[in-house]
């Protein structure tokens, strides 16, 4: 596959932990540096008390960056299988919020990394609430 971002997602993915839900999900970001970072969903006997792709995303990121564009979301792909997009849930997209801005592009793609969705994440999660939000807060 020629792009990197969806081939990390799907690898990913392939390295999920999944036993419970048998739902495998990868995801892979671009941060504005250039860097790439993926994570997959790891599920656990206390289920739902896994975590998200997206979320393992996010932390590689936390860990590996050093200037601020490090831990700024350019591009995220999300890898689900189904046949509906699997599009972050609630608590990710609020984390994606958290290192995103509103033109942070997503994009969903299948099993075999067929897009199925492509959208800001300002389509995702209008009217969101972010960092800057708070008066006078300044993030990380």
């Amino acid at each position: 596959m020629s792009d990197p971002l969806v081939s990390a997602a799907l690898a990913a993915r392939a390295r999920a932990y999944a036993p419970y839900s048998r739902f495998a999900v990868g995801a892979a970001l671009r941060c504005a540096d250039g860097s790439l970072h993926a994570g997959c969903n790891v599920e656990n006997a206390a289920y739902p008390e896994g975590s998200c792709a997206e979320a393992g995303a996010i932390a590689a990121m936390v860990l590996a960056a050093g200037a601020p564009e490090g831990r700024r979301i350019a591009e995220l792909v999300v890898a689900g299988g189904g046949d509906a997009p699997c599009t972050p849930c609630g608590g990710c997209r609020q984390k994606i919020r958290e290192f995103g801005r509103p033109e942070t592009l997503l994009r969903i793609v299948d099993a075999t990394g067929r897009e199925r969705l492509r959208l800001t994440l300002a389509e995702l999660l209008p009217h969101s609430f972010g960092p800057e939000t708070l008066d006078g807060a300044t993030p990380a």
